[in-house]
């Protein structure tokens, strides 16, 4: 069980016998093949106990992206103890509040936090892994196309009961992967949105970034500047925007934003239709009408908005 492998793990790297209380506390993120738990005992500070499965092939690489990324100076939770055959690590608790859960503060009292997601990404950007450092296969049209076969899935079939086949033979979707694809030549997150983003000291740090592969800049940016679960309004998208330029010396060409942000949430509402439908968690529900509506935004007047315009349709339908 992946309790009792977190439990073994704690008392191993706690030198304790089975005496000292030690409490597993539940913590609930994502659908990623995972179990992580806050380890409580008398005998020291908490941290995080995380045990994964071979579920996802990118859960193994935690542990050696977690010491590259600290090597590279950025800000992750530090790895206090490993068993990587037992598939658990024992990782420093940097505490429950996440950019999500500031959601309803002023967006004024956010914007540093968003500088110093910004400035992590931007660190990201300059980060080498050795040449022989295993990561996850880029971004490529393959991966892409993958993400866009998700979507069409899970949420066009699955979710809505639609039939897909149109959509996959679409040309305007294999070109966006093919044009997106061609370029993937520095350290993407790959999950850059606001659950991920943990707040310790006034500043961000990441989390779950076990599938850092090579891709586009962009990608990390639509996928916090058009994350559903912020939902940004078009002025915070264009202040966050400017924060991003403030921050990396330059903006991203609208129409290669744009495209990433497409892509992103067609990846994103997969993901939802996949959990709602599969396995019953409601809480993404609602998401699912906010990431259509951003959908919308990012494609109008492109080759998509045509081929998407029933699929928003349906989903406007199915959540009001």
């Amino acid at each position: 069980m992946p309790t009792e492998a977190i439990l073994s793990t704690a008392r191993q790297f706690l030198g304790v016998d089975p005496t000292v209380p030690i409490t597993l506390q539940p913590i609930k993120r994502g659908a990623s093949g995972r179990t992580i738990v806050r380890v409580k005992t008398p005998v020291h500070e908490t941290f995080i106990g995380i045990h994964w499965t071979e579920e996802r092939e990118d859960n193994s690489q935690f542990i050696p992206v977690a010491h590259f990324l600290k090597q590279a100076k950025l800000r992750v939770p530090a790895i206090i103890h490993e068993r990587a055959r037992h598939r658990v690590a024992l990782v420093q608790d940097l505490g429950d509040v996440d950019l999500l859960s500031l959601k309803n503060r002023p967006f004024a009292e956010r914007l540093p936090y968003y500088r110093s997601a910004f400035e992590q990404v931007d660190k990201l950007f300059y980060a080498k892994p050795a040449k022989d450092f295993h990561l996850m296969p880029p971004f490529d049209a393959a991966l892409y196309r993958w993400e866009q076969e998700y979507f069409f899935e899970y949420m066009v079939e699955d979710f809505l009961g639609l039939d897909a086949t149109e959509l996959r033979k679409s040309p305007a979707f294999i070109e966006l992967s093919e044009r997106l694809g061609t370029v993937a030549r520095h350290l993407v997150h790959r999950d850059f949105q606001s659950q991920n983003l943990l707040i310790k000291d006034d500043q961000v740090w990441l989390i779950d970034f076990q599938g850092l592969r090579r891709g586009r800049q962009e990608y990390d940016l639509a996928s916090l500047i058009f994350d559903p679960y912020l939902d940004h309004s078009a002025d915070e998208r264009e202040q966050l925007l400017t924060l991003w330029e403030e921050t990396a010396d330059e903006r991203p060409l609208e129409t290669l934003f744009h495209e990433c942000a497409a892509q992103r949430l067609m990846q994103a509402l997969g993901a939802y239709g996949n959990i709602v439908k599969n396995r019953g968690d409601e809480w993404y529900r609602p998401h699912i009408a906010t990431a259509a509506k951003l959908l919308g935004v990012v494609t109008v007047g492109t080759p998509l908005e045509s081929p998407l315009a029933p699929v928003l349709a349906a989903i406007r339908q199915a959540i009001p």
